[in-house]
């Protein structure tokens, strides 16, 4: 459909400021229906005749631009009369603004460009299309300056604006594709709890929750006030400064909103634009303050909510609620690693990490495909994988164990949760070209080579360290032979021939087990070592020997973990599978730091990206990078679904079309209960222990086999009751 259009800018330097573009059309048959297409090369929002056209936040996503650019389309036959005003506002949003924390451009196109169509179908069975062109107007408009990490600065005032006829620029038009992604919208709206002066006699408001999206306000102040907000995730703990508004964590994110006032009862809220936050601070704001006035506006991708978790420890079930909200809050057209900072990037191995917790959390099958998409087209000619995608960070971060393993891992989770074998063909070429880079670089088949980012913020290391005390190629070797195992799996389904890739997974097990295990023992004595090898099946004989091992470090370690990204997603995980929930249940409801509860006793209302995020004398741990809505930890939510629960998919029949049902009930708790919304219908899993006695009841859509202790059922759908002793 835009094939005809042509893409328009703002006909001079407008700096700044963000160019409106208007068309003015008349009507004068009856319209059966009528549909705009529309897309930019930066951010677009369309008005007609005064009223918006669609929902889509930030249109119209961030993809891979250089490859492609998605296309929306909306139904805008209620909109029309006779006389008609299309007004095009544009930002420059990801594509033409800066990006990541050095605030460099990294896409080639140098001003934002809005393209659309407009078509008209007439009663009579006429057909009319209006086109974007020269014949379209542009002027400035109110919005000063708008910036995703920085915010925006709004002039309300009325103005004359000079309008000039737009110009065609020839950017290309074979980047265009149909929306493939979700939606992003304004999903919730949350009031503020509390107004607070702080001692250093900063007012600010309090939402009671740390979010992503913008705060909407009223304001009736004279015309010419000029109102500012800024935004941050916590206040000061500790110190001269408690209590005070602290932005140090942000790393030059300005997060700030500039309102200009018109003098007129007016409501506003930010266009292209998002700030992670909880509180807001305002610093210039004449007149009283009515906390009634501000809304904060939750902005996510429209994902679905298919999954719950409720226990007895109202600190799990507050645990839980963090999760779900740190997923909303990074799950905004890609799966960001957090909302605030100058970052805000589609982090690898953050996602792989999270990816099963969070498909049964929301359906993320659109979301998924839509980022994986844009993966394959970023992988580089060696077959690495950005650490972000889409990349705006160039090939020095490419190829990292755990983080390029996103490849084969999301894929084969979607898989598995939505039974989506599309996903595994769309996808084939690049986890096979991943394997082979990683195959490529081993010596000896040990991946000893590149640069890797470990085992992500472990606290195996000096407190200040990044990469953790694991060593760098155990990791890798440990993901070659993983992502290979499932490359295989994904090849015998989609009928490949998969000789190759079995002959160097039996190399790589061999090796791992001759470089790394020494007379049963892990010669790595961390945490993670000893995880990666049992999650991943790599112990050979030396299964027991590394699982007890692990038992009793974890034990020694006063039942707390030193894991990073790359071990604490399978911990819990490692010991339950090997005889050890007891120990994996000590973790997840340990109190003291570094836990999961220890963020949850410090307020925590998402997920940390460190554990000490907030040490235990209330200083931060870094100004460098300490994101309080960071999702990866939160991957301990599928061990809730899977073990707490025992609701686990069989690979054989995917998509929850056969259920594998394995509670592990633990006496601390005095029930829990899991449900996953499946393609093949709801699923429910609940136990409760009265006594000695534990009453399991079950809700399966379709086949499912119950595993109760040493019993083992094989039940058809419907509702299911057990009974066992402790």
């Amino acid at each position: 459909m835009l094939t005809q259009a042509s893409w328009i800018k703002a006909p001079g330097d407008f700096g700044d400021v963000c160019p409106v573009f208007k068309k003015t059309f008349a009507v004068k048959k009856g319209v059966r229906q009528a549909t705009i297409f529309l897309s930019a090369l930066g951010l677009y929002e369309a008005q007609l005749n005064g009223k918006r056209v669609g929902d889509f936040i930030l249109a119209p996503g961030w993809t891979a631009y250089q490859h492609r650019v998605q296309v929306q389309q909306y139904d805008i036959t209620g909109m029309l009369n006779a006389e008609n005003i299309l007004e095009l506002t544009l930002g420059r949003g990801w594509c033409c603004g800066e990006l990541t924390w050095e605030s460099k451009r990294f896409y080639p196109f140098d001003d934002p460009a809005v393209i659309c169509a407009l078509q008209l179908n007439y009663d009579d069975g006429t057909q009319d299309t209006l086109y974007s062109d020269e014949s379209f107007q542009a002027a400035r408009s109110g919005i000063l300056y708008s910036h995703i990490y920085h915010g925006e600065v709004c002039d309300s005032r009325p103005a004359k604006r000079k309008w000039e006829p737009a110009l065609v620029i020839d950017y290309p038009r074979d980047i265009l594709i149909p929306q493939q992604g979700e939606v992003v919208r304004e999903i919730e709206e949350i009031k503020p709890v509390r107004l607070i002066t702080t001692p250093m006699n900063e007012k600010v408001l309090d939402f009671g929750q740390i979010l992503t999206g913008y705060v909407k306000f009223r304001t009736t102040q004279p015309a010419g006030s000029l109102l500012e907000i800024s935004h941050a995730e916590v206040l000061w703990v500790t110190g001269p400064r408690k209590g005070c508004f602290y932005t140090a964590n942000l790393r030059g994110a300005k997060q700030r909103i500039t309102y200009i006032t018109n003098g007129q009862d007016t409501e506003y809220r930010p266009r292209f634009t998002y700030q992670g936050f909880r509180y807001i601070r305002l610093d210039k704001w004449t007149g009283d303050i009515n906390p009634d006035d501000f809304t904060a506006v939750v902005v996510h991708s429209d994902i679905r909510r298919t999954g719950t978790f409720e226990c007895s420890n109202e600190k799990v079930n507050r645990l839980f609620q963090n999760i779900i909200w740190s997923q909303r809050g990074n799950f905004l057209d890609i799966p960001t690693d957090c909302p605030q900072r100058v970052e805000r990037l589609g982090w690898t191995g953050d996602a792989q990490v999270f990816i099963r917790a969070g498909s049964y959390n929301f359906d993320v099958q659109k979301f998924f495909t839509k980022w994986l998409a844009d993966m394959a087209l970023e992988q580089l000619d060696t077959g690495a994988i950005p650490a972000v995608i889409p990349d705006v960070l160039g090939r020095f971060t490419a190829g990292s164990a755990a983080w390029g393993d996103a490849a084969v891992i999301c894929p084969w989770q979607l898989y598995l949760t939505y039974g989506d074998r599309d996903i595994l063909a769309a996808q084939y070429d690049c986890m096979k070209k991943w394997v082979d880079c990683m195959a490529s670089q081993t010596e000896d088949d040990i991946w000893d080579t590149g640069i890797h980012f470990g085992d992500w913020l472990a606290l195996d290391l000096a407190e200040d360290s990044y990469r953790g005390a694991t060593p760098l190629e155990l990791i890798a070797t440990a993901f070659l032979a993983y992502s290979n195992a499932l490359f295989i799996k994904v090849g015998k389904i989609l009928g490949r021939d998969t000789t190759d890739y079995e002959a160097l997974y039996n190399r790589t097990v061999r090796a791992f087990q001759r470089e790394f295990i020494k007379d049963g023992r892990m010669v790595a004595d961390t945490q993670t070592a000893h995880v990666l090898a049992l999650y991943f099946g790599l112990c050979g004989d030396s299964r027991q020997s590394v699982a007890r091992h692990l038992a009793e470090m974890v034990t020694a370690n006063g039942n707390r973990l030193t894991t990073g990204f790359v071990g604490t997603p399978y911990l819990l995980h490692a010991l339950s599978d090997n005889g050890y929930a007891e120990i994996a249940y000590s973790l997840l409801l340990q109190e003291q730091y570094p836990s999961w509860l220890y963020c949850v006793n410090r307020g925590a209302t998402t997920i940390w990206e460190h554990w000490n995020g907030i040490r235990e004398d209330g200083s931060f741990w870094s100004s460098d990078g300490n994101s309080f809505n960071h999702y990866a930890y939160g991957a301990v939510a599928d061990w809730m679904y899977g073990v707490v629960c025992g609701i686990r998919t069989d690979e054989d029949a995917p998509g929850f079309e056969h259920v594998v049902l394995k509670p592990v009930a633990d006496r601390r708790l005095s029930f829990a209960s899991a449900s996953i919304d499946t393609r093949a219908g709801k699923l429910s899993s609940k136990w409760s222990i009265e006594g000695d006695t534990v009453t399991y009841e079950f809700e399966v859509p379709g086949r499912a086999t119950i595993v109760i202790g040493e019993q083992i059922f094989e039940v058809e759908k419907g509702a299911h009751r057990y009974h066992s002793q402790l």
